[in-house]
């Protein structure tokens, strides 16, 4: 029979050992291949409901009024650039957190080379 202290020192080695080697590093998820699809259906779909939105609230406002399509015209173009700013603060905030992730790629590697280069 096996010493139980000597399995639990041979489990804290495997252990040490796989942790090196990465293995049980979590493994990416498949709908993180489609991460930039829906990143780009998601400022699509923005864009269009900002247009929808306005291009709503000018047919309303006009037909309330009995007007010229001014009222549309004018809230589909603020409709349109409501749109893009929400679109720009999407693409910003997909670009900080890519930058933050890159950043924290970076030290993990830097922290393996250091620990590679000391011998341990």
């Amino acid at each position: 029979m096996d010493d139980p202290d000597r399995r639990e020192r041979l489990k804290r080695l495997e252990d040490r050992i796989n942790a090196l080697k990465g293995v049980d590093a979590p493994k990416p998820h498949m709908e993180n291949h489609y991460s930039q699809a829906q990143l780009a259906w998601r400022m699509v779909i923005e864009l269009v409901a900002g247009l929808g939105i306005g291009f709503g609230m000018g047919y309303g406002l006009d037909y309330l009024f009995g007007t010229i399509p001014i009222f549309l015209v004018l809230f589909t173009l603020l409709g349109l650039a409501a749109g893009i700013k929400t679109m720009m603060r999407s693409a910003n905030e997909i670009q900080l957190k890519n930058a933050a992730e890159t950043l924290e790629d970076e030290r993990a590697r830097e922290g393996d080379d250091k620990r590679m280069t000391d011998g341990h």
